[in-house]
């Protein structure tokens, strides 16, 4: 638990990616809240494309709506972020995953595959 606590801290220090962010492509907001010691992301709305989970990979979760869908539960600190899983509503592929404040009102989010070989970065924006 101790060795913990220097991420902890570290990683609360200066502009917090709690609120709502605008993703690149401006087609869905998705709200960053605590849960726990861990932040949470979900999607608070679906401004273009398709409004339900249909790449989810579980057929019986396909017709949901994305709107409240989880991204992310368990972004723990860990350097000067957080880090844990992301799923991909635009693929269904859950990914392991960075958030980084940038500057107060924006956050890099970064999704990596095979260990970490591959990567892929996006800027989130601020709404609220």
């Amino acid at each position: 638990m101790l060795a913990c606590a220097p991420a902890l801290a570290h990683a609360q220090a200066g502009p917090q990616p709690l609120g709502t962010w605008l993703t690149p492509g401006k087609d869905s907001q998705i709200r960053i809240s605590r849960c726990g010691a861990a932040l949470c992301g979900t999607v608070a709305k679906v401004m273009a494309g398709e409004a339900k989970d249909i790449h989810n990979p579980d057929p019986a979760l396909r017709g949901r709506s994305l709107v409240g869908a989880a991204l992310t539960r368990d972004m723990h600190p860990a350097g000067e972020g957080w880090e844990g899983s992301l799923y991909n509503f635009r693929d269904g592929r859950t990914y392991s995953g960075k958030l980084a404040m940038k500057g107060p009102n924006v956050l890099e989010l970064s999704g990596c595959v095979l260990g970490g070989l591959i990567c892929k970065k996006q800027m989130w924006t601020r709404v609220e």
